[in-house]
């Protein structure tokens, strides 16, 4: 019988083996619940989706990166803060504020 800890694991490398799916909408789902998993291993992936062609994959990963709340994406954030679609710019500013925000609740 497999434990917490190994199903989570095998759900975390389901998840991040879509993020390179050719299918837009398994590569945004997958986002969105890596970003709900809150597990830090997640970065590096989620930033190379910020390149992604589709604005809706490109929002999911932005959205996922501020639920993750570590202060390293922020440069990544901002490369992206220019982004062609409006959604992906305003969904920067949430996912900066989101991060910052967490950032402060630590340091109390």
């Amino acid at each position: 019988m497999e434990s917490a800890d190994e199903k989570k694991e095998e759900m975390f490398a389901y998840f991040l083996g879509n993020l390179t799916s050719a299918n837009p909408s398994l590569r945004w789902g997958a986002a969105h619940t890596l970003g709900r998993m809150h597990d830090l291993r997640a970065i590096e992936p989620l930033i190379t989706l910020l390149k992604d062609d589709d604005w809706w994959v490109r929002f999911k990963a932005v959205w996922a990166l501020g639920q993750l709340g570590d202060v390293r994406v922020l440069p990544s954030l901002r490369r992206v803060s220019n982004d062609e679609s409006e959604t992906v710019r305003d969904s920067v500013m949430q996912a900066k504020d989101e991060i910052l925000r967490r950032e402060s609740l630590k340091k109390r």
